[in-house]
């Protein structure tokens, strides 16, 4: 799968990707969206673990091996246009902000908004035809959530 995603990544136009493929284009994401600030932390991959294990139904022993799949990937892969074009032919609009939603719970989990994280999700929502408006909606979902959790 990994040399597969990889190929579809570096070809000249995107195309739509299967299931497993959008899965892994997703946690590589998140992977590079947590070590964007150059601080990968344990709370950061209990994070992606969660997410995917929330999105796409998996146990906590498959999330950390889609999660470990995707950091390989992510070392390896192109610039961040093409994995956002993989996803975007592959979600619907309307199951976008899900992304975005996911990309903010990984960015708050270690308690730091640094700024180039801020920077890439500003840059992603525009490739997935995101608003400012909806990512910024996306964001205080997520806040909210991650209070309630911490109460």
């Amino acid at each position: 799968m990994f040399a597969r995603l990889l190929s579809a990544l570096l070809a000249p136009e995107t195309r739509a990707l299967p299931d497993p493929d959008a899965q892994l284009a997703l946690a590589a994401l998140l992977v590079r969206l947590a070590r964007a600030d150059e601080i990968y932390t344990d709370a950061e991959r209990a994070r992606i673990d969660r997410v995917l294990m929330a999105r796409h139904r998996l146990d906590a022993g498959a999330a950390a091996a889609l999660r470990a799949e995707a950091e390989a990937l992510e070392e390896a892969a192109p610039d961040t246009v093409r994995f956002t074009r993989a996803l975007k032919s592959a979600v619907p609009h309307e199951a976008r902000i899900g992304l975005m939603e996911a990309m903010w719970s990984v960015a708050l989990a270690d308690n730091d908004r640094d700024p180039r994280e801020d920077a890439m999700i500003r840059a992603t929502a525009d490739l997935l035809g995101v608003s400012d408006v909806d990512s910024a909606r996306a964001r205080q979902h997520v806040k909210k959530h991650v209070e309630k959790d911490a109460e």
